[in-house]
């Protein structure tokens, strides 16, 4: 008995993910708001009906593909400030790491960037509350730091949310670099290079803040 239900809970994750890998190939050239459930069901192959096993719309499959596309990337956020190190190497790496995440997972990326101001408000504010996590784990890493001495919660948290913000900017810039009919190497160091200056900017400015 345990092992036949075993067998149907791996089938049901099974179909689950068939159905949030067919929506985000989907979104690739539409947004949420226009994306039919029997548009997804059809990719897949099961019935409309099969859907609300796993659903209970498009919006709610749209919040889990929020959780799926942000919910990993918590350890990379802390990287961009888990030091006090902020040397031309350490923001080259930061950037570095954007870049490949972009370049491994440009779906996820578009779909954040598209949805995160648009028609679907319960996907807006799963994409807020996510972004407002990291905000607050990146302040919790921030206090830690010596060079925070003196600092007040809500700067701590202006500056997290710098640094979130830029993040986001950053894998927007890569993604569209990426995606250009003219895409080069040169363009790609073009990103490069702003993304590195916008980083160093803000870690001019922390440490200088209190001066």
């Amino acid at each position: 008995m345990s092992h036949t239900l075993g067998v149907r809970q791996a089938q049901k994750q099974k179909t689950r993910q068939a159905l949030l890998d067919a929506a985000l190939g989907l979104l690739e050239e539409q947004s949420l708001s226009s994306l039919g459930l029997r548009e997804v069901t059809r990719a897949v192959g099961v019935a409309p009906t099969a859907f609300y096993r796993h659903f209970r719309s498009t919006a709610d499959l749209g919040v889990a593909l929020v959780d799926e596309a942000l919910g990993s990337l918590h350890p990379m956020v802390r990287t961009t400030v888990s030091s006090a190190d902020d040397s031309e190497d350490r923001i080259a790496r930061v950037v570095r790491l954007i870049a490949h995440h972009v370049a491994a997972h440009p779906a996820h990326v578009r779909f954040i960037a598209r949805e995160r101001h648009g028609g679907v408000q319960p996907v807006r504010e799963a994409i807020r509350a996510q972004l407002a996590r990291f905000a607050q784990e990146v302040r919790t890493e921030l206090a830690t730091d010596p060079e925070a001495k003196g600092w007040d919660d809500d700067d701590l948290l202006m500056l997290a949310h710098l640094y979130v913000d830029q993040m986001i900017i950053t894998a927007s810039l890569f993604l569209e670099a990426l995606e250009a009919p003219d895409s080069s190497e040169a363009e790609l160091e073009r990103v490069t290079q702003l993304a590195t200056r916008q980083l160093r900017l803000i870690s001019v400015g922390r440490r200088h803040w209190l001066d």
